[in-house]
């Protein structure tokens, strides 16, 4: 058989890619390649051997100490604790025997562990980090907790119940295993429809085009700040996590405190769309919004914001307009969006060549990166509370959690397209091209340092997509006039969906103007105050003082873009399938002013 020069390429492509769907997208060589450098560091290391063999003695001799002083006296301090974010062993019926020595002896085992896959001599920093965590992902597997027999919380529910809470428990399973196969959504998400119950807040479609719907909504108040808000959240999400159900909903609090509000929706991407790039959504997405708003308000700026992948975008939009000297924006806030990918979290670990060619080998088969693989990698990152927790509470106790509108719109997942999702993950997080210079936009390398509007920068404290500490890097690359770094409590999500009414809230934010020197992450946390409450008061706040003198409301819509339909649009009701969740739905025509 003869091939030409690309069929030999197509051939392999195919090959890996029929392999990459067997095993969620993660490279084999990858893992492979992590282990044996692992060994083979550990095998010219004889000193770290032998002290690791005696601190598996010391382990074994304390637990049995402890085993035989615990026996007479439950109240004996244990040996070990569990880490502050390890709920797994809280209830008082893990203090009596034999359960008392099974958790101990696990989080020992846990202990032994992190030391043989960390500081060890030789061994790659990227392969430390996939060592350490698939470790971790093999001992939250077998821990005492996941199991009918090694449960006792599990076993004092089975015992009063009679066997109900398992009889339940395979009845949730098979409702799971049901839907799953059947294409359905999870259980009790039905009670959260996207325009009804979430995404409700009135407003119109003023423009579509093939990438995006343009939402401008409705005002509440008489009269509104005389600059326009515009938020572009990430297309690898629903936009309806930042319109909630009314009383979590950041949309509806900005059109309520008197903000002319637009918001981006994204349309989810089918294997038609695989060669979509970055740049077409910078120019169809972001470019063109600007546009339109322009026109809807004239004369005025833009207040800018911009969540997660769409901050990142965002922030090179409007790098390359200030070098172009287009000073249509007046701010712009970065929610839990990174600029500098250098120390990007634990999705790093998932991210190498060989990783990054095998992924992208399953998209250029697929035309998409699916919703299912996509899930699946943020739930190994939080395996725990997103995999066990829920394995033992709804099928081993029989508990189903009662689902609420942040869980709902988090199974209501997107796809991303094969070309940008690979120039994302190489670009950004691989190559780190745009913190270093050499991320190209209409033929020049962008510099976030050429931004000259203030900046407001939002970072949560256990965010695991985003961390913190990444996103504070902006205060070495940007000269803007002034940048405010607001920290708040909570994760990716959930800090960010942080409405007044919740209790139990904090944030700390500080202030550099231009000139200031440099503050490190550890010192600004250290000098900040704690302070109590929502940090959207704060933000509000911040923006009424930039947003000019309060004005009759804009009409929503106009003559050259007229509305075309009611919110929340056609585009964030398109499912995995992509078609939309309601029944005899016709699909918009796309209309190009």
């Amino acid at each position: 058989m003869l091939f030409d020069d690309n069929q030999h390429q197509n051939l392999d492509r195919i090959m890996r890619a029929s392999l990459a769907r067997l095993t969620l997208g993660i490279s084999p060589t990858s893992v492979m390649l992590t282990y044996l450098d692992w060994l083979s560091s550990m095998a010219l290391s004889p000193g770290t051997q032998a002290h690791l063999l005696q601190k598996a003695l010391k382990k074994q001799l304390r637990l049995f100490s402890w085993v035989s002083h615990s026996a007479f006296d439950p109240n004996a301090t244990p040996c070990i604790e569990p880490l502050p974010q390890d709920r797994r062993f809280k209830d008082p019926s893990w203090r009596y025997y034999p359960y008392n020595v099974l958790y101990q002896s696990f989080l020992l085992q846990q202990q032994w562990w992190n030391n043989a896959t960390t500081n060890l001599p030789g061994l790659s920093a990227h392969h430390e980090q996939a060592l350490e965590f698939g470790a971790r992902q093999w001992l939250d597997v077998l821990s005492p907790s996941n199991y009918l027999l090694t449960n006792p919380v599990v076993l004092k529910k089975t015992f009063f119940s009679g066997g109900a809470n398992l009889v339940q428990g395979v009845q949730h399973c098979c409702e799971d295993l049901q839907n799953h196969f059947l294409g359905k959504p999870p259980v009790g998400t039905d009670a959260y429809v996207v325009g009804q119950e979430v995404a409700n807040t009135l407003g119109k479609v003023v423009y579509r085009n093939h990438l995006m719907e343009l939402i401008q909504y409705t005002p509440t108040t008489q009269n509104v700040h005389a600059m326009p808000i515009l938020i572009v959240p990430a297309w690898i999400m629903k936009y309806y996590i930042l319109d909630l159900s009314p009383h979590n909903s950041l949309v509806r609090y900005l059109v309520d405190h008197g903000h002319s509000v637009f918001m981006i929706s994204w349309h989810n991407p089918t294997p038609e769309d695989r060669n979509i790039g970055m740049d077409d959504y910078r120019q169809q997405g972001i470019l063109t919004s600007l546009n339109v708003i322009a026109h809807i308000v004239p004369h005025q700026k833009i207040h800018a914001v911009g969540y997660c992948l769409g901050g990142t975008l965002l922030a090179i939009t409007a790098a390359a307009m200030a070098r172009q000297e287009d000073d249509r924006l007046a701010s712009i806030t970065l929610l839990a969006a990174q600029t500098d990918f250098r120390d990007a979290g634990e999705l790093m670990l998932f991210i190498d060549d060989k990783q990054l060619a095998f992924l992208e080998d399953l998209m250029w088969a697929q035309g998409v990166l699916d919703t299912k693989q996509m899930s699946g990698v943020f739930q190994l990152l939080r395996s725990n509370d997103l995999i066990w927790s829920r394995i033992v509470n709804e099928y081993l106790l029989g508990i189903r959690q009662p689902v609420n509108d942040l869980m709902a719109w988090n199974t209501d997942a997107t796809r991303m397209p094969y070309r940008m999702h690979s120039e994302y993950l190489r670009n950004l997080f691989l190559n780190n091209d745009l913190a270093e210079g050499r991320l190209w936009v209409d033929g020049r390398p962008v510099a976030l340092s050429d931004i000259e509007v203030p900046i407001f920068c939002v970072g949560t404290e256990w965010d695991h997509v985003a961390p913190w500490r990444s996103t504070y890097r902006l205060n070495l690359l940007s000269d803007a006039p002034e940048i405010t770094f607001l920290l708040t409590s909570g994760g990716h999500n959930a800090g960010i969906i942080s409405p007044p009414h919740l209790s139990k809230r904090h944030y700390r934010m500080g202030t550099a103007l231009e000139g200031d020197s440099y503050i490190d992450p550890d010192t600004w946390l250290e000098r900040m105050p704690l302070k109590q409450g929502s940090w959207w008061d704060a933000w509000q706040m911040w923006l009424a003082k930039r947003s000019g003198d309060l004005v009759q409301p804009p009409e929503v819509g106009s003559e050259t873009y007229p509305p075309l339909d009611d919110a929340p649009g056609s585009y964030v009701r398109q499912n995995e399938f992509g078609v939309c969740h309601q029944e005899n739905f016709k699909a918009p025509k796309i209309i190009f002013h």
